[in-house]
């Protein structure tokens, strides 16, 4: 826990529901309880309410998706094993449907509720790779962008954070993939080394200083 930041507990608000954001701010809230002297987390932690608004413009706008080479792997990875699933799930479906009695047939409607959730999340991950271009060393590398690891120094904890910037679809603030689409993501691309930025977040404002910017091809040459 010493290693969150507000902005990490912040962004991550950005990427779940009311509903998951809930016994998760009652855990952070334990935790600060159990650990004097640690950051209040939880009040940083506010889930945004979707609109279909929102929904609409996103959608619109999704006419490419820039993916690291690791991100698009594991989105090819995840679509292998939910085309198993749903074959499963199929089959799952057949033995149920089965037993006459639709009625009362739990197993039935439980399987064709996972099988539906399968299904969309099947089509949402094959736009996203048919859309999906993957980042490649043919860039500017002056500035952050998507794909770019940024060393941030948080001002008022005088401590630094390392993220790396991807796209909402690989973005997981807990192990350092920032969304671009996240406040701090926001605010961090397109900046250089030495800017300072102001990050609204929920619980209030950050003051943050970029120190260094490792560039995709950067990081490959040192592996």
């Amino acid at each position: 826990m010493q290693n969150i930041s507000p902005v990490d507990v912040a962004s991550y608000g950005e990427q779940i529901t009311q509903a998951t954001a809930k016994p998760l701010r009652s855990f952070l809230t334990y935790v600060r309880k159990q650990s004097s002297g640690s950051i209040a987390l939880a009040p940083h932690l506010r889930a945004k309410k979707p609109s279909a608004k929102t929904v609409v413009v996103w959608q619109g706008n999704q006419t490419q998706v820039a993916l690291t080479a690791e991100g698009h792997a594991k989105l090819d990875e995840e679509l292998a094993n939910l085309k198993h699933q749903r074959a499963q799930l199929i089959e799952d479906i057949q033995k149920a449907a089965a037993d006459k009695d639709f009625r009362e047939n739990a197993p039935l409607a439980a399987a064709r509720e996972q099988k539906a959730h399968v299904e969309g999340r099947i089509k949402e991950i094959e736009s996203t790779l048919n859309k999906a271009k993957i980042i490649g060393d043919d860039r500017d590398t002056t500035t952050a962008e998507v794909g770019d690891t940024v060393v941030l120094r948080d001002l008022s904890l005088d401590k630094d954070f390392t993220y790396t910037l991807v796209d909402p679809r690989e973005a997981n603030p807990v192990k350092g993939r920032l969304s671009v689409a996240s406040p701090l993501g926001k605010a961090i691309s397109g900046k250089q080394v030495g800017q300072t930025l102001e990050v609204a977040a929920p619980a209030g404002t950050f003051t943050c200083r970029i120190e260094n910017i490792v560039a995709l091809s950067s990081r490959k040459n040192h592996m």
